[in-house]
């Protein structure tokens, strides 16, 4: 006869209760009508109006969980927008516009050539911010919206290196499906904005932004707005091109009209290429040291 188990659990788990669950033959109980089954298995019940704090919940606690048992501490989020194509599939919407002959195709694609460097920057870095960071006591991922576009490009970046990256899609009206370069146990989607941004802050130590639309200016100025308040820690804000920054936004104007204190000029900075962006970390962070002592917490909304 076989020995108990001292260390044996005394009830059973969710999963065995909902597999017997399922295998239950119910008769008259199987229709859809039917209150029977397990509450935590049961759709309906679970997407009822009444039950959106417990689906907020689980949105939250996902992958919180699933990023505690991967290791990952802290993180670089890279924004921008989705519609920046890479500098191969540019060209080629060049060259296949000028051999039509269209002229308005033409001007859109020397467009998307012209934005695409935005591309190849954001891939270099993600590439060197995976590359460096290995070495160091707190290892850095990135985390983009999932998406195509810049997101795309960073997490490819990290794949470049062989590195983890993490990918917080969003449920959209037009469907977003994730690219092929997000570590697939790190591939999140969410229904509601709130969370998936929150879950952007709340391992990162740095916030670095490309050009976007209006999906990239909410995340950037929500952002903003919790470190200008003080409900979120301080940490680089790095904006990707200074021309298309200051000629879509004029931050002066805000100083002058006492919208917000110049002092707030100094929650972010302007960079130009990969290697600059990975400087700035290396002076705010210490990371040229190889072996990172400083403390990279966490923050707490």
């Amino acid at each position: 006869m076989t020995k108990p188990d001292l260390t044996g659990r005394n009830f059973p788990t969710a999963r065995q209760d909902a597999a017997k669950d399922a295998a239950k033959p119910l008769g008259r109980y199987e229709g859809p009508e039917s209150s029977y089954r397990l509450a935590f298995t049961d759709t309906s019940f679970i997407l009822r109006e009444e039950m959106r704090p417990v689906r907020m919940q689980l949105e939250l606690l996902k992958p919180e969980l699933i990023q505690n048992e991967q290791g990952i501490e802290s993180t670089v989020v890279i924004f921008g927008s989705a519609r920046i194509v890479p500098p191969d599939v540019a060209q080629r919407m060049v060259d296949d516009a000028s051999s039509a002959g269209d002229e308005t195709a033409l001007a859109i694609a020397r467009r998307h050539l012209a934005m695409s460097g935005y591309y190849a920057e954001a891939r270099c870095f993600a590439a060197l911010v995976t590359e460096k960071s290995k070495a160091l006591e707190t290892p850095l991922y990135v985390v983009t919206g999932g998406g195509p576009g810049i997101m795309e490009a960073g997490n490819r970046g990290a794949f470049d290196m062989g590195g983890k990256s993490i990918g917080l899609n969003i449920v959209l009206q037009h469907e977003q499906v994730p690219n092929p370069y997000i570590t697939p146990e790190l591939c999140f989607q969410f229904h509601y904005f709130g969370l998936r941004k929150m879950h952007f802050l709340m391992r990162s130590v740095a916030l670095v932004c490309f050009p976007g639309g209006f999906g990239t200016l909410d995340e950037l100025f929500e952002a903003l707005t919790l470190i200008q308040t003080g409900k979120s820690r301080r940490r680089p804000v790095l904006l990707f091109g200074r021309e298309f920054w200051t000629r879509l936004l004029n931050f002066d104007l805000l100083v002058e009209t006492g919208m917000i204190s110049a002092l707030d000029l100094q929650l972010f900075r302007f960079v130009e290429s990969a290697d600059e962006a990975w400087s700035v970390l290396e002076a705010e962070y210490g990371f040229e040291l190889r072996e990172n002592s400083k403390d990279l917490p966490a923050v707490d909304l």
